[in-house]
């Protein structure tokens, strides 16, 4: 009975594909089926990806740091005339229904959550005939980062948030950063 149990079991240990080894061959495997996690921000190939936002505007990967609105692309941004949400028009839209090729969506952060902003913005989109996504800015940037990094024609039309709540984490990372570069400036 025993030798039946371990025949199964080197029959399925056999059928197992090398990259789901149930026995580990060396610490730093490297060949087909090894996992990997990427930093999609720092690659440059992806095209441009929001690093951070702040209430006077963004930082791109590329270290380019955007002042109030802007209009990005995978691969270009531009600033974008608008003060606020309640200038989001048809017009202010315009730029996003002429580009060729078309882009799948737009990405659309406003800087408010309030109802009344919102759908006046979708009203626009829609008179404008553009595929849209309306969301707060913070969730806008996450979201054109993750469609630009799975190679889809998006466009972000972004208005820097007006307030940024800080937790504790946030405060602690930027403190241990300046912390770094005074003590980089001390050494030269």
């Amino acid at each position: 009975m025993f030798s039946n149990i371990v025949r199964q079991a080197n029959l399925v240990v056999k059928k197992t594909p090398p990259y789901l080894s149930l026995v580990r061959h060396k610490a730093a495997y490297e060949g087909e089926g090894k996992m990997t996690v990427r930093i999609i921000n720092q690659e440059q190939d992806l095209g441009l990806m929001i690093d951070s936002y702040a209430t006077y505007g963004f930082r791109l990967n590329n270290g380019i740091t955007v002042l109030g609105p802007m209009a990005i692309f995978p691969r270009s941004v531009l600033s974008w005339a608008i003060r606020g949400s309640e200038q989001i028009t048809e017009d202010s839209l315009r730029l996003f229904k002429l580009l060729e090729p078309k882009i799948d969506l737009l990405v659309i952060g406003l800087e408010t959550r309030e109802r009344k902003a919102q759908d006046s913005v979708f009203m626009a989109a829609r008179r404008a005939k553009l595929n849209v996504e309306i969301l707060a800015t913070e969730h806008a940037c996450s979201t054109f980062n993750f469609l630009n990094a799975e190679g889809r024609y998006v466009a972000g039309a972004l208005v820097p948030p007006l307030h940024i709540q800080l937790n504790e984490d946030d405060m602690l990372r930027s403190k241990l950063h300046y912390d770094n570069l005074y003590m980089k400036e001390l050494k030269a």
